[in-house]
């Protein structure tokens, strides 16, 4: 998939949400849901924000790679290549993760 079609997949997919706010940040398009960043695009990747537990599910299939930040591994959160996400469903199934892992994320400090 490319990123603009992913941009847009995702913002009709959260469109229903009350609290969704869009904002550049880790070189892409950030959409924060109740305050709390949940999922990224960038030209490349998701960014998704999925939690600890899912994190090494996932990374146990081979589906992502772990994000690396300031070289520390993030424990919240992989980066799942666009070329690896050919449909729909499997575009839902990232958007699903990070929504189901929402309620449990910190906000981040203002």
């Amino acid at each position: 998939m490319n990123a603009d079609y992913t941009l847009n997949f995702i913002r009709e997919v959260l469109s229903n949400l009350p609290v969704v706010d869009e904002k550049r940040m880790f070189g892409g398009t950030c959409f924060m849901v109740n305050t709390k960043m949940c999922i990224c695009v960038n030209e490349q990747a998701l960014l998704c924000r999925i939690g600890h537990e899912q994190v090494v599910i996932e990374l146990e299939k081979g589906t992502c790679r772990p994000m690396m930040m300031n070289g520390r591994t993030s424990k919240d959160y992989v980066y799942v290549d666009l070329e690896d996400v050919k449909t729909s469903n499997q575009l839902n199934y990232w958007i699903d993760l990070c929504m189901q892992f929402n309620p449990e994320a910190k906000a981040s400090k203002k």
